[in-house]
This record gives C-alpha cells, structure tokens and sequence, in this order.
C-alpha cells in the first residue's frame, strides 16, 4: 500500500486526511457497497501508517512559520494505531445505520483525531483540533432529542472554546520563541498554561469535566461508542508530548481519580455512569503523566490505548440495550441476560477489564502506573490509584451488568443486539483478552524503552485481594440495602455552579435587551411619528408650505427680503467692512 501511496506522489500524507477525505464518498453508495468501503477505510488508512519511516515530512513554509503535517515517531504511532483499529470498532458497530450523516461525520472526527496525533506544528493541530469538535457534535445532535439538542450545543462551545485558549497560546508561544514546534512545553510561561488549560478542557479537568457526562449519555448509541475513543484519549496524547513531567498535574490527575467515584455510584443513566467512570480512568492516565518517568509516561499511554478497547465494549454493550429496550436507565432494567446472552457475555468482559483483573487489558496497563507511583515515592497518588482500582468495581464493573442484565427481573423481552453490534463487540473483546494474556506487542508500541513485566506474584496477589474485598462489599451494600437506589432522578454536578449564575445572568440580559430594545423602538417610533406629524402640518395639504400663496404676497416677501439684502450691504461698506 506504502508504494501505491508513493506512485500517488501522497507518501507524506497524514492518515487522518486519509479518511477524512475517503469519508466524504460515503453518500455516493449505498447497501454493502457502502459497508464494505467503510471497513477499508481504516484499513487502508493502517496500511498506509505501517509504511511510514520515522522522521517529520510534508513539511512548508507558511509566512514565517514552517507546518510539519506528519511527525512519525513511537507516541503518534502508538495512539495513530490505537485509534484506527477503534476507528474500525466504531464502524463495524455502526454499519446497520442508515442515515450516511452520521457516519461521514464519524469517520471525519476519527481521521481528525488522527491527523492531530501525526500533527508536528501547533496550526496543524488547531486544525485537526477544532476538526473534532465540529464533525463531533453531530453525532450528538443526530440524537435528534431536545436534551440532545442542549448537550450538543454546550459541547461544541466548550469544545470550540478549547480551540480558541490553544490558538491564544499558540500565538503567544511563537511570539515567544518564534517557532510553533510541537514539543515539550514551559508550564511557567504564559504561552505554556494557556495551551495547558485548551488541553485540560479536552481531557475533561475538574470543573470543567461536565461537559463529558453531558454529551455522550445523549449522544446516538453509535455516536457514544465513537466519543468515547477519540475526544480525551487526544488530549491524553497532547498532554504526554507537552506536559510529561509536571507535577500539577498529579494533583490534578489525583482529584480526577476520586471525584467520580460517589457520582458514578449514585447516577441511575448506565451511560451516564460509564461517563463518570471515563473521568476516573482519565485521571490515572494524567497521573502517570504528570510523574513523568519512563516507566510512568509508558503507563498512562497503554492505559489509554487499552481504555480505548474496553470502553468500547461497555458503551456497545449499553448501547445495544438502549437500541432494543429504548432505555438505558438502571430503574428500568434487569434481567436482560435471557434476551441477550452475548451482549451480557461481552459486557462482563468489559468490566472484568476495567477492574483490571488479571488475564485483561486493564491489568497490564494500570499496574504501569501504580508500579511508578509507588517506585518514585508518590504515596498519594498511589493510594488514590489503589482505592479508586477497588471502587471501580462497586460503581461500574459489578453494577452496570447487575442492574442491566441480571438482578431483579424488568419483565422487558427483546432480541440479541444486531450482527453488527455483536461482531464489534466480540473484536473488542479478543484486544482485551489478547493484551490482557499477552501484553508484549502493546509494550512494544510504548514511547519508552522500559522492561516491565506486570504479572508478578505481587502484583497478581493485590489486584485479586483489592477485586474480592470491592466485589464483597458491593454485594454486601446490595444485601442490606445500602447501596443507593436507581431512581430517576437529576444529580448536581459540579456545573450547577456557573449554570444556575449564568441562567439567572442570561434571564437578566434577556430582560435589558427586552427593555432596551422597547426603549430604543418606543423612541423610534415616537420621534417618526412626532417628524411626521410636523411635516404634514406643515407641508400638508393645509399645511403654510403647501398652500397657494398670491402673487401680491409674494411680491411682498421678496421686497422685504431684498431690501434687507441691501441694508446689510450698505452698513458693511458704512463701518468699512
């Protein structure tokens, strides 16, 4: 494939602009035509991306400034590779949808991700980077829900609002160095903390995070499963090239580890909670980041990539519930085992991952972390990534397949999940088995060249120890009705803060606009009148300009006016004027 590309003249083209480009075909075809040129887009796109040497190419000049649109190294080819067999899993998954917007909309946003991932200046990633989030909220919108609508619009101005800090930081840093390189950046320069705050709107921070438990429970069942690969996992990635090493960031990851935790376990929308558990995953990642070891940087990128597969699996296997029940809510479900045994098969899979139990994807990249946590002497970090890797079983793993397909009876039949649905769910699946009993190729993939080797007698040990106490208690909790209950119900977040402030702040711009519009039209409207009314008394039929005057009266007024003319004029000339 690389020497197709060549003969093309196209062996510098970035993968991403691949698909983006090959995406917009997609409403020319139809039926399997159709599906099977979505599948080989990704896949051309992979053959195309196994071809490339390292190195920086399609580079040019523009004004002062030089654009490399394709960096090859071991970190974008890391997160290039992950993302395009996600990109794969996405389109397998979403192959019985009829509607070509969303799916020209989601292979767009996948080869945005992409192409920012290969992006080796800061204009090519605003490009890729503001690229997401247009081509992102229609899978959204194409929920075609009010609360659809909402969440869409509040995404893509925060997510636009992300583009816009980084451009900010983009012109100051080349004011600055006079360079728009991609590389490590300053945190203490102003340029630094401008592009660190873009990043960290992306990666869902703390307080800024609502904006991700807001979208992707309203986003289309097919849409979520896309949302929840690309969006933070790139700013996962731009955060490993910026920021790898600052120390912000552990107490930054350290918070985003624990404070999903009670949200996840009280909210009753399983996507909701998958969300909120994204969040919480988020945060090891930036822990790992912000320690900055080989060891830890090697960790939080393979707990992106597999994050990436085993969050599939669970926003699928929800999906597919509410595809046939209509429903994703705890309160309304139960019981699904019976109408969908392979869903439920797939979905324990998932949660088994994101427990990290052994044997599982979660497992050999999490320990990544935890191990340099613990070796570098960040006790708090450790200890926040040790009881969170316990909670994530009471309020996701053992929740979402005990209230969705097992627990008390809903009484709700339906069929299995789509061929397509299950297919998708099943590849997902083997990557997490597969890295799970064999973690080499992954590891092989990692940035740094560090020899790890994740299934110690320790490590096992702990990780089943921390998984039997968290699954004791979640069962002990259900016993004796101590968990909460799945009621529906509408659970503050953290937004209400500078929601309920900017409501009331919008009410009362609304009420001035109001009053200031009625003023300015009142006046308007009254000064016309008022013109109008002098004019027609005036220049009207009755008016004194619009009557007959006589030829006498007239004679009259000239004379007068005349005979001033020459008094003026012979008083000039008298004071010698």
């Amino acid at each position: 494939m690389s020497e197709v590309f060549s003969a093309l003249g196209l062996s510098e083209l970035n993968p991403g602009v691949i698909i983006i480009v090959a995406a917009l075909l997609i409403p020319f075809l139809s039926g399997a035509v159709r599906s099977i040129y979505m599948l080989a887009i990704p896949v051309v796109a992979f053959a195309h991306l196994s071809g490339l040497p390292t190195g920086d190419f399609g580079q040019f000049n523009l004004f002062d400034m030089t654009l490399t649109t394709l960096r090859v190294d071991k970190l974008s080819v890391l997160f290039g590779t992950v993302f395009l067999i996600a990109t794969f899993l996405g389109v397998m998954y979403a192959l019985h949808v009829g509607a070509w917007l969303q799916q020209v909309c989601g292979l767009i946003y996948a080869g945005s991700a992409i192409g920012a991932v290969f992006a080796g200046d800061f204009v090519t990633l605003f490009v890729f980077w503001e690229m997401t989030a247009v081509s992102s909220v229609f899978l959204i919108w194409a929920a075609n829900t009010p609360s659809a609508q909402k969440a869409g619009l509040q995404y893509l101005i925060i997510q636009i609002g992300s583009g816009v800090i980084l451009l900010a930081g983009v012109l100051f840093y080349f004011r600055e160095t006079g360079s728009i390189a991609f590389n490590a950046l300053d945190v203490g320069a102003f340029s630094g903390q401008l592009i660190l705050v873009a990043f960290g709107i992306k990666c869902a921070f703390p307080l800024v995070h609502t904006w991700l438990k807001a979208s992707y429970p309203e986003a289309t069942v097919t849409g979520a499963v896309m949302l929840s690969a690309f969006t933070t996992k790139l700013a996962v990635y731009a955060l490993a090239r910026g920021y790898a090493g600052t120390e912000l960031l552990i107490v930054i990851g350290t918070v985003m580890t624990l404070f999903p935790i009670l949200y996840a376990i009280i909210e009753n929308d399983l996507r909701r909670v998958l969300a909120y558990a994204l969040i919480g995953q988020l945060g090891i990642m930036v822990i790992g980041i912000g320690i900055g070891s080989d060891l830890a940087v090697n960790g939080a990128v393979a707990h992106a990539g597999a994050g990436i597969f085993y969050f599939a699996i669970l926003f699928m296997a929800i999906g597919a519930v509410l595809y046939r029940t209509g429903t994703a809510k705890a309160s309304e479900l139960g019981g699904l085992y019976r109408s969908m045994p392979f869903t439920t098969a797939f979905a324990v899979l998932g949660a088994l991952s994101i427990a990290a139990a052994p044997l599982f994807a979660g497992f050999v990249s999490k320990s990544l972390v935890l191990s340099a946590a613990g070796k570098d002497g960040f006790f708090w970090p450790w200890l926040a990534i040790l009881f969170a890797s316990g909670m994530v079983v009471v309020h996701t793993a053992a929740k979402l397949p005990y209230f969705a397909f097992f627990g008390r009876d809903s009484g709700k039949r339906c069929e299995e999940a789509p061929l397509n649905m299950l297919v998708a769910m099943g590849l997902a699946a083997v990557l997490c088995i597969g890295i799970g009993l064999y973690p080499a190729p992954l590891y092989a993939l990692l940035p740094n060249d560090v020899s790890y080797e994740p299934y110690t007698v320790d490590h096992v040990v702990t990780q089943l120890q921390l998984l039997t106490f968290a699954a004791l208690a979640f069962t002990l909790m259900l016993r004796n009705g101590l968990y909460p209950l799945m009621l529906k119900s509408v659970n503050l977040d953290t937004d209400w803060f500078y929601r309920r402030p900017g409501h009331t702040l919008a009410q009362f711009a609304n009420r001035f606009r109001v009053y200031t519009w009625s003023f300015v039209a009142d006046a308007a409207v009254g000064g016309a009148t008022r013109a109008y009314q002098w004019m027609h008394r005036h220049a009207g039929p009755d008016g004194i300009f619009g009557r007959t005057w006589p030829t006498g009266t007239m004679a009259f007024w000239t004379t007068v006016m005349l005979g001033a003319v020459v008094i003026a004029g012979f008083m000039k000339a008298a004071t010698g004027g």
